[in-house]
């Protein structure tokens, strides 16, 4: 009974590395995606090779002690892929851009021609995109000066010579826009969101490391906590997919009609509205978000100023990984930019509208407004069960830190996160294009 039963599940992981072997097999077959797939990852690799190349000027040593003792800077170390640790030429990574991106979205709502241009297709979403470029140089140049300044308020800046230091400004903007571009690259010639993949390059660049952090103090940490975290992270993983690929089908049913002497259509179908619409997005956003409190404060509190002084160190410290109002924040940011980025890339008028236009309609609701009016209600309430969920996700890894003491897991939990979802979208893609490849063959 024992040796059978140990037979069928070793027949079984046997079958299973089969489909795997089978599906590799299948995209490396087609020409068009392993072009891709070859560029994507020639693009990640001068990514990772750029970002070993460290920025003169700054003591390596207090550098390393100083990350070693802020968990705010390991979290910023993480998105950064590891840049700002060593303080390579793309030492501020993509970060803003991401603000970038933020404040133009801001914009559309609030500026009525940013909001028709968004509304004009592919050419409006071009030229919002060179917006959001454009203003990227900008904010890179300002981020470099504060994170110069902070860095020379803890006596880690090396140099003071104006010219030296104006160089390192230039060189940091210069290693945001080279990651930008490589980003662009792998959008427009490779698989996935070129800057999503960029920020999942890094972060699986670090894992390891802290991982490694992680286990190497089990020691002085319960080894029961740590095996209860790998748990929290693998339920975090299966959730995160089910998540993603939940989807609320609303059924269409389009009428028949007469073409010539035949009928056509009479068929019905369905709508698959996403759960999770926004993806990662929100959690990218949201972390950008939280964490300029405490830069500030950071780069405030050697104001001469005591007032000042004083306020900016009560700011960091409220801001802190560890604090309630920093876990708070970071979940309410994260379901706020969850509804805005569903409100964003979901519109229901002209989904209803194409419906409407090719004879499509929701069993009992009038085609038009009504079916509108009803893809947001539905809309509306399932994005609040993406967004809790997203949200505790995303502040799961910090309350998991404070009851098992292990600083680096709120760290590994948000990578983990990113990555996840990451990979999803990006299979998701590779998965549409087989098919739509499959059906360009059957139409050849």
């Amino acid at each position: 009974m024992w040796l059978a039963r140990a037979d069928s599940q070793c027949y079984n992981e046997l079958l299973m590395i089969k489909k795997v072997l089978r599906y590799i097999f299948r995209l490396w077959s087609n020409k068009e995606l392993r072009k891709k797939i070859l560029f994507t990852a020639g693009m990640i690799f001068v990514f990772r090779l750029v970002a070993h190349i460290p920025s003169p000027g700054v003591d390596a040593v207090k550098l390393k002690e100083l990350f070693a003792s802020s968990q705010l800077l390991g979290l910023l170390d993480v998105f950064s892929g590891g840049t700002l640790a060593n303080f390579s030429v793309m030492a501020l990574g993509v970060n803003p851009y991401i603000n970038a991106s933020i404040i133009l979205q801001m914009l559309t709502i609030v500026i009525p021609s940013l909001e028709a241009l968004s509304k004009e297709g592919e050419y409006g979403r071009e030229k919002i995109n060179q917006y959001t470029r454009l203003l990227t140089l900008p904010l890179a140049v300002v981020q470099a000066i504060g994170i110069l300044v902070f860095l020379r308020s803890k006596e880690i800046l090396a140099v003071s010579n104006p010219a030296a230091i104006l160089s390192m400004v230039l060189t940091m903007t210069a290693g945001t826009m080279l990651l930008l571009w490589l980003g662009e690259l792998i959008t427009e010639y490779g698989l996935g969101n070129g800057v999503s993949l960029i920020i999942f390059a890094g972060i699986v660049g670090r894992l390891p490391i802290t991982f490694i952090q992680t286990f190497s103090i089990a020691d002085t940490v319960s080894l029961q906590n740590i095996f209860i975290f790998t748990g929290l992270s693998l339920g975090v993983i299966a959730g995160v997919v089910m998540i993603n690929e939940a989807v609320r089908k609303v059924t269409v049913n389009y009428a028949r009609r007469s073409r010539g002497s035949s009928l056509v259509g009479g068929q019905s179908t369905h709508l698959p509205l996403k759960v999770n619409q926004a993806g990662v997005i929100p959690i990218i956003f949201a972390v950008s978000i939280v964490l300029l409190p405490s830069m500030a404060g950071n780069l405030l509190a050697s104001v001469p100023n005591p007032i000042v002084s004083q306020m900016a160190l009560r700011l960091s410290a409220a801001f802190t990984p560890e604090s309630l109002v920093y876990t708070l924040t970071y979940f309410l940011l994260v379901l706020g930019f969850t509804y805005f980025y569903t409100a964003v890339i979901f519109d229901p008028v002209k989904i209803a509208d194409e419906v409407k236009k090719h004879g499509g309609f929701v069993p009992g609701i009038r085609p038009g407004k009504s079916t509108a009016d009803y893809l947001s209600y539905i809309i509306t309430r399932i994005t609040l069960a993406g967004a809790l969920f997203l949200g505790i996700v995303a502040v799961l890894p910090n309350i998991a830190q404070k009851l098992s003491g292990v600083a680096t897991l709120s760290i590994g939990g948000t990578g983990i996160l990113i990555v996840v979802s990451v990979i999803l979208e990006t299979v998701n893609q590779v998965e549409a294009m087989m098919v739509t490849r499959s059906y360009d063959r059957f139409l050849e």
